[in-house]
């Protein structure tokens, strides 16, 4: 199947939803599911400092030329006014529905330069209108290093925490406490150069530093050896995941690409490998469409700019003016989480096994929420937060229920993909959760 079309694989499916839950979750990162000791990688990122290789998982896409930002700019719900080199920016595409396809990081690089990274549905967006567009650019691809099983492009250090800036500043002899929030500069590490984001996942401050892979081991070696002062603690994978759900920051919606007709022609452009986006979790529905994500529901109307065209906006505009649903923080009723792990010694069926820092089973990870027994929310991504001694998820929820305090459940378990060796035989829990704010805990980047 994966040496033809998505839209061919399709046509010999009788349900998009049952090809997408047939998948399990594929491997995230080279990088080990622990490097120490997951409890303390977590304290790390809010007490000391916190270095995270996010080299192997992401997709680059260099797009040059005198239409780079026109394209951008038709595609991407964002504003690009006053947007300059050395700037980055989360880049944001929806499908004619105004169904989110994606988001990046883009990376104003220099004139007439951008790199966009992230995952690959939305690069994949990007060249096919770009091929198919009228538009005087040239793009280069570059996959996930984990999926081709090759070295990476690019390094890239995610260096989080209250000693992260001192740290960056001590290795690179530069000062960079001005550098102001998602913008970036060129620094010297160990002689070679590299760029230096002004970044936070976590809600705490720091750098992501990036740069050609060969200074890799050298620029880890310098950060790794200043770092002992600091307290600096590498991130395994799953503690770095963890902090999605902390920061409030909502990965992997499945991309709004499987049903429509205006979709169609993207479809029979793009290979299939790049359509397999395994989907998991207790909610089910036959329609594709109900597994699409909005701006708002994500929470991303901060980012939206109205005062340009591109490729969804009268689709946006309607959603802002009547939001269904918006993004909350869950907090996981504990004795509820707890009766998880008692069912492993009790007699009878056991629930779904719920991994702490990596609680899916599958790419994208859809759980229903109910409210006195009706459907009204999608817990998406979650995590157990040490710092904070709570179960959370991020949600998408039905507006009037979004006030903090709400209670609702979240139904656990996947009743809907047999095929998934990942999933064990259990039967379906429900977990009571509490609304909270996005992010959930002060944000101090």
């Amino acid at each position: 199947m994966f040496d033809q079309s998505l839209e061919e694989t399709l046509q010999e499916t009788e349900n998009p939803v049952q090809m997408l839950r047939k998948w399990g979750a594929d491997r995230f990162s080279e990088v080990p599911d622990v490097c120490t000791n997951w409890i303390e990688e977590q304290r790390a990122w809010r007490e000391s400092c916190s270095l995270y290789d996010q080299s192997h998982h992401m997709a680059n896409l260099h797009i040059e030329g005198p239409d780079a930002l026109k394209l951008l700019s038709d595609l991407g719900v964002n504003s690009f006014e006053g947007f300059e080199i050395g700037q980055a920016k989360q880049l944001v595409v929806c499908n004619p529905d105004g169904y989110l396809i994606g988001d990046t990081i883009l990376f104003y690089l220099e004139e007439e330069s951008y790199l966009s990274v992230g995952l690959a549905a939305s690069h994949q967006w990007i060249l096919f209108n770009a091929e198919t567009g009228d538009y005087d650019v040239s793009l280069e691809f570059q996959d996930r290093p984990v999926a081709l099983d090759e070295d990476p492009h690019y390094f890239r250090y995610q260096v989080q925490g209250p000693n992260a800036v001192d740290l960056v500043e001590e290795v690179s002899q530069n000062p960079l406490s001005d550098v102001p929030f998602f913008n970036f500069d060129t620094i010297s590490i160990e002689g070679h150069e590299v760029r230096a984001l002004r970044h936070g996942m976590s809600g705490e401050r720091g750098f992501e530093l990036w740069g050609p892979y060969r200074y890799a081991d050298d620029v880890k070696r310098a950060l790794v050896d200043a770092g002992t002062e600091y307290g600096l603690r590498e991130l395994g994978s799953k503690s770095y995941q963890s902090s999605c759900a902390v920061s409030g920051w909502l990965p992997n919606p499945l991309p709004a690409i499987y049903d429509s007709d205006e979709m169609r022609p993207f479809r029979e452009w793009l290979d299939t490998y790049f359509g397999i986006i395994p989907v998991g979790g207790s909610f089910y529905s036959d329609d594709v469409s109900e597994y699409y994500l909005t701006p708002a529901a994500v929470g991303y109307e901060h980012i939206v700019d109205l005062d340009h065209e591109f490729v969804g906006k009268e689709a946006v505009a309607a959603q802002l003016e009547d939001p269904q649903r918006t993004k909350v923080t869950l907090v996981w009723n504990s004795e509820d989480v707890l009766d998880i792990y008692a069912s492993l010694f009790e007699d009878g069926e056991t629930y779904k096994y719920l991994d702490l820092l990596e609680p899916r089973w599958a790419a994208t990870h859809y759980d229903r929420v109910e409210k006195d027994g009706e459907m009204v929310g999608l817990s998406k991504w979650g995590g157990y937060t040490y710092n904070e001694r709570d179960m959370i998820s991020l949600c998408c929820l039905d507006v009037e229920y979004s006030e903090p305090g709400t209670e609702v459940t979240v139904i656990w378990g996947d009743e809907h993909s047999p095929s998934n060796q990942q999933v064990e035989r259990h039967t379906t829990h429900e977990i009571r959760a509490t609304v909270a704010e996005v992010p959930y805990t002060e944000d101090r980047r």
